[in-house]
């Protein structure tokens, strides 16, 4: 199949987004603002709380998601999302994925109807089996549809460290006028120096990408909280991109875009830093930490934790076998000690994967020679 990925050069101001309201005040929204404003556009940033709101604009600050970080000047942000949409020619919804939906239909009742939406969430809907980019279809009818992924963290897009993200929407016929296409003029609107769009028309590979990795960064998390080392979490790594490219080429995306930004450049940065919060909550349930008290008193959102059952519902509904996935959700959802679904997963025949995590264990040694690491999680 031909690779649907396409490099966008920013080449003229044609077409640009000058109005961009950015709905989400957390540590992405903010750094995806900061963006937009350093490449010139007028930015209005929606805060759930007022008291966020007002913190940012008097000392261009936003302690709570990104301490000592200060913001360009020229941001703005509000509390009320009609004030936010008001004039805007696009807008970035960059929200949990658990509130995608919600925000996605007051935007739709607010904006203009040919202002395009850009979901910057990653995960699956829960009973829906349904993408970010997909829930928004949905709840905003008619209306253009992008995401915004890649390998990035938010503390340094809002530091202005170079970046590249992968950026698509659900248009047609983009080998006929790709540049008026919304993707290619969101990222005419925010290239910088340093940060750096690509555009794509598969939405599906770029999304699903997003929504695996999370999982995948929790498994490699957990084995070297446990102790397994750096070599058990290539392989995870590996074999994770490639649970990936299944996924996505059952959902009609291509493999091209998996071993792009959105897929293999996300899936290494999240599975190697502490920086990630996924891998880092991976890492601390490894260790014998209690998921309550991981993250207790800090506003974090560890996608991953959910999107293990939500990833793995879809992959078995399409048929897709998944065993990392498969793997990270019997450990923080089943309570099976990390050593034995470590073994299940390792013992599999070499010849091919098995086709269920419960299948007889190929090699009988290998639980014994796992189950010292790590303990049944509390």
């Amino acid at each position: 199949m031909k690779d649907r990925s396409i490099e966008f050069i920013q080449s003229s101001n044609t077409g640009l987004y000058d109005n961009v309201a950015v709905i989400g005040a957390g540590a992405w929204g903010t750094a995806l603002a900061c963006v937009l404003v350093r490449a010139g556009r007028n930015v209005t940033l929606w805060a759930r709380r007022p008291e966020l709101a007002e913190e940012i604009n008097s000392t261009g600050l936003n302690q709570r998601y990104l301490p000592d970080i200060p913001l360009p000047e020229g941001l703005r942000a509000v509390s009320d999302m009609g004030e936010a949409l008001a004039g805007a020619q696009a807008v970035l919804i960059v929200t949990p994925s658990v509130s995608i939906r919600e925000i996605t239909e007051q935007a739709h009742a607010l904006a203009a109807p040919e202002v395009p939406l850009f979901i910057c969430a990653k995960g699956v809907e829960k009973g829906t089996h349904l993408l970010m980019s997909g829930i928004a279809e949905d709840a905003a009818p008619g209306r253009v549809i992008g995401v915004i992924s890649g390998p990035t963290f938010a503390v340094e897009v809002a530091a202005d460290a170079p970046t590249a993200v992968t950026i698509a929407s659900n248009e047609p016929e983009w080998d006929k006028d790709i540049a008026h296409h919304a993707a290619a003029r969101m990222a005419q609107s925010m290239g910088t120096y340093s940060f750096r769009p690509y555009v794509s028309n598969d939405m599906v590979g770029v999304e699903i990408g997003g929504a695996v990795k999370n999982v995948v960064a929790i498994a490699c998390g957990i084995l070297e909280g446990a102790g397994f080392g750096m070599n058990a979490r290539a392989a995870l790594i590996t074999r994770g991109l490639s649970e990936i490219k299944e996924l996505a080429v059952a959902m009609g995306g291509t493999r091209e875009t998996v071993t792009g930004l959105a897929g293999m450049g996300d899936l290494m940065l999240t599975c190697s830093s502490t920086k990630s919060r996924n891998f880092s909550y991976g890492r601390q349930r490894g260790a014998g930490i209690a998921h309550d008290a991981v993250f207790e008193g800090k506003p974090v959102v560890v996608e991953g934790h959910g999107n293990a059952l939500t990833v793995t519902d879809l992959a078995r509904a399409l048929g897709v076998f998944m065993p990392i996935c498969e793997m990270t959700r019997s450990i923080l959802h089943d309570d099976v000690p990390i050593g034995h679904a470590f073994a299940e997963y390792w013992a599999a025949p070499l010849q091919a994967e098995p086709r269920a995590l419960d299948i007889e264990i190929a090699h009988p040694a290998a639980e014994a020679a796992f189950t010292h690491y790590g303990s049944e999680l509390p």
